[in-house]
């Protein structure tokens, strides 16, 4: 079961193994003896508490039956009630229960409105099980944000024609299909002949993406609705709409579900349980016996292992991605020669139309310097890691944030070399290169209402590939880092920041570019984009994850915090289960597949702490 809310706060609960219900009620609170009186209804609740993973039975008013409130409460609605002397929040899981003999119970103190259905509750359950969380963290994702007492009219269905789009319909006729289509093109085909089916559920990566596509379909006259934004009128029927939470978000009679851009990492949530809407989209739609359609440009080895893949012609998929520029780099002097290429200058300059967008994971302005006089790298003496210069005369350690002056350690000198500029150094030497104004973006960037102002030529981390709507040209600065990463998605990765890129300067066919700086010009993902063939990507990587044994040809699990240890020990060593680490603190655990890694982690009771385990980590 998964924690409360983000602003719910812990409660100081006494509640032992040996004491399963609230025995004593609290001052005020109605409470009913041992002997219940006959037709007395009793529901199981599932407090809205972190860390709190019991259910307890509850009380249901008898006013309640004269009011109406008795018949609104059903499973998955919302209540409040005391516990523990706190007056709390919670879900209904269970309805006419018998509770245990001898025990006083409580009432319940009031009716919050409409909350998940029981197919998503159950949903909800095997999601926590999938990725070791607890149940009310994920149930506060599937409720309405605000009280819900009851539903608009369901609004009349809309006469839809067959798409003309053949591979939209030939998609939906198959329970599992992966439609890999080139990073311009228009899904509207694709939720137009899903609604024409029923109530669908189509997801997007983003907010904004779903707000236009929300907005695209109003406007052809269909019902939709925003999840979670519109909770009640998604419950009531229509098409819903919306990002990773729409995974849980109500649909009155699923028809089809949609899975727009299934590679994009925005998918999994980064609090623990790192859950995916991916594959809960995915587990909704076999439940539901629906068609589930992924799309991608370049999908994931999980999702080909998952679905029947379609690809376009040859034709429409290579109009679709732009034309990649490799500036090959392997006979340019890796220190004289600097981070920016000769060959920049010709694309900063003399490129027709704004902005161009340059790329390059790094901030601040050195994440390596070497002393001038004595040639050492400069290094935190406590950590022995490379410091950064986050300006011109401040070192600071990575590690704790630490700071102190720019003076070399070995020798005192005062002047370095910078091996690995940063973002701000970049800015700089860019504004030189291209004479004319360069804007620096990162993730903390802030971005007025109006949207970033005009520049023509920006340099940031990968967050400028968000902030800007179109580019004339997008440049990767030092791409290496990127397919070099140690990580196990490294390639996957590195695609996703070429699809995004490709998407500002568009297809081939409108002249969109891609600049890539390399000394790695044959590597599969370069490739692939300069054929305009993602699939070039396909056996390379495959081959690499089941010769490593990684997903998706096993199932991985990270365990950290304090207790980390303490749980590892606990696990000991199931058969067939791998143990890797400690690492930076943290263990890896591999199990043949996610049922027995998520049967090997629930059989372990959780020590006390602030334990974290994340199934499917991303960045592992």
């Amino acid at each position: 079961m998964a924690g409360g809310t983000a602003d719910q706060g812990r409660l100081d609960l006494d509640l032992t193994a040996t004491d399963p219900l609230p025995a004593e009620p609290a001052v005020g609170t109605d409470s009913t003896p041992p002997d219940l009186p006959a037709g007395s209804r009793i529901v199981r609740v599932l407090p809205d508490v972190a860390a709190l993973e019991r259910t307890f039975d509850y009380l249901v008013p008898p006013i309640w039956a004269d009011d109406g409130r008795g018949e609104r409460l059903v499973v998955g609605s919302r209540v409040r009630m005391v516990l523990a002397g706190r007056r709390v929040g919670g879900w209904v899981v269970e309805d006419n229960v018998e509770p245990p003999p001898g025990v006083a119970l409580r009432s319940l103190t009031k009716s919050s409105g409409m909350g998940p259905s029981p197919e998503v509750i159950e949903l909800v359950r095997w999601a926590s099980h999938r990725w070791a969380g607890r149940l009310n963290g994920l149930l506060g994702t599937a409720s309405p944000p605000n009280v819900v007492e009851s539903l608009p009219p369901a609004p009349p269905r809309p006469t839809i024609p067959p798409a003309t789009d053949i591979w939209a319909v030939r998609a939906l006729e198959v329970p599992r299909a992966v439609v890999r289509l080139p990073p311009g093109a228009d899904v509207t085909p694709l939720a137009t002949e899903a609604a024409r089916r029923g109530d669908a559920l189509i997801l997007f990566p983003t907010v904004p993406a779903a707000e236009r596509m929300a907005a695209r379909l109003h406007e052809m006259g269909l019902p939709v609705s925003l999840a979670q934004r519109q909770w009640a009128r998604s419950a009531a029927g229509g098409l819903v709409v919306g990002s990773r939470a729409a995974a849980l978000a109500p649909v009155a009679d699923l028809a089809a579900v949609v899975v727009v851009d299934e590679h994009d990492e925005a998918y999994q949530e980064e609090r623990a349980p790192t859950w995916h809407a991916r594959d809960i989209a995915a587990e909704r739609a076999r439940r539901a016996g629906v068609p589930c359609v992924f799309t991608s440009p370049s999908p994931s080895l999980e999702a080909l292992g998952w679905g029947e893949l379609m690809v376009p012609s040859r034709t429409g998929e290579r109009n679709g991605w732009p034309i990649l520029d490799l500036h090959d780099r392997r006979d340019d002097d890796p220190v004289r020669s600097g981070l920016l290429g000769k060959r920049l200058v010709d694309v900063l300059r003399g490129v027709e139309g704004d902005p161009v967008v340059c790329v390059l994971n790094r901030r601040g302005r050195s994440r390596l310097l070497a002393c001038n006089a004595c040639g050492g790298l400069v290094r935190c003496q406590e950590h022995q890691v490379p410091m950064i210069q986050d300006d011109e005369d401040t070192l600071v350690c990575p590690v704790d944030d630490v700071r102190r002056p720019q003076v070399c350690d070995e020798c005192g000198s005062t002047r370095f070399k910078n091996l690995r500029a940063g973002v701000a150094r970049v800015r700089e030497e860019l504004e030189a290169l291209a004479n004319r104004p360069v804007l620096e973006v990162t993730g903390d960037t802030d971005i007025p209402d109006g949207g970033l102002s005009e520049h023509a030529v920006y340099v940031g981390t990968e967050a400028v590939l968000h902030r800007v709507d179109s580019a004339a040209r997008v440049v990767f600065l030092e791409f290496d880092q990127e397919l070099l990463a140690p990580r196990m998605r490294a390639a996957e990765q590195s695609m996703a920041l070429l699809i995004r890129a490709a998407r500002l300067v568009g297809g081939r066919s409108a002249g969109g570019r891609i600049v890539v700086q390399t000394r790695m010009p044959e590597h599969e993902v370069l490739q692939a984009v300069l054929h305009a063939d993602p699939g070039r990507l396909v056996e390379p990587e495959l081959a690499r994850r089941r010769f490593l044994n990684l997903p998706p040809c096993s199932a991985l699990a990270r365990v950290s915090g304090q207790p980390a240890g303490e749980f590892i020990a606990n696990l000991g060593s199931p058969v067939g289960v791998d143990l890797l680490g400690p690492r930076d603190g943290a263990w890896l655990v591999r199990a043949p597949d996610h049922d027995r890694l998520s049967e090997v982690l629930a059989a372990v009771e959780r020590p006390k702490g602030r334990l974290r385990i994340e199934v499917d980590p991303p960045r592992a």
